[in-house]
């Protein structure tokens, strides 16, 4: 199966997650197949939370009202994709800059279902590189503090995320430890989020549509 269908696939699997209320909604090319299903079943939902921009564009064409988070309260479910998944259904996020909306909606969620294709699944993260979200004025700072921990950061020269902020990219890390390197990113000064979603996996990983 090419990696477009195992895409679309998962979009449309995840549509049997949703029941009546207001749903979180991610970033990305696998979401967006998830959007163009939802279109077919919005009468379900009071409508969704996004995570950024470019879905709230496309949420919005399909006439489903989109929801400011503080308004919205806790959500019952929220689905987004990811660029690296392991067997524990922890994830590299933020390829899409997006990450730090991504994790205040899945923070907010009672339920995470992560839509990916097959090449998503690593036994170990790192092959994909952990995106960081950084004020502007600690790109530095936070690269040398990256560096020091024995990663290879790379500035996404010319990516501003929906917040005003900067992308760092860290290149060269076997991350056997997810969790514990998630709370010791989040305590460099100038950090703003880190794209591990340890501390808050997946509930649900659709790959296709098989359930794993």
């Amino acid at each position: 199966m090419n990696q477009a269908n195992e895409k679309r696939l998962a979009g449309e699997a995840a549509i049997r997650f949703v029941e009546k209320g207001v749903i979180g909604v991610g970033t990305g090319s696998t979401v967006n197949y998830f959007i163009d299903a939802l279109a077919d079943v919005r009468e379900r939902i009071e409508g969704a939370v996004s995570s950024s921009e470019q879905s709230t564009e496309r949420l919005k064409k399909y006439g489903i009202p989109v929801l400011d988070l503080n308004a919205a309260g806790p959500l019952a479910l929220y689905v987004d994709g990811a660029d690296e998944c392991d067997p524990h259904k922890r994830l590299i996020k933020g390829g899409g800059a997006a990450l730090t909306r991504e994790k205040i909606v899945a923070a907010a969620s009672e339920r995470f279902v992560c839509i990916i294709d097959s090449t998503k699944l690593v036994d170990i993260l790192g092959t994909f590189p952990l995106p960081i979200e950084v004020i502007p004025m600690a790109r530095s700072h936070v690269a040398r503090e990256i560096a020091r921990r024995g990663g290879q950061p790379v500035w996404r020269d010319g990516t501003l995320t929906d917040n005003g902020n900067w992308i760092i990219d860290v290149h060269g890390w076997r991350i056997t430890d997810p969790l514990a390197l998630e709370a010791d990113i989040n305590q460099i000064t100038g950090v703003v989020a880190v794209g591990l979603f340890a501390k808050r996996p997946a509930d649900v990983v659709l790959v296709g549509n098989r359930e794993i």
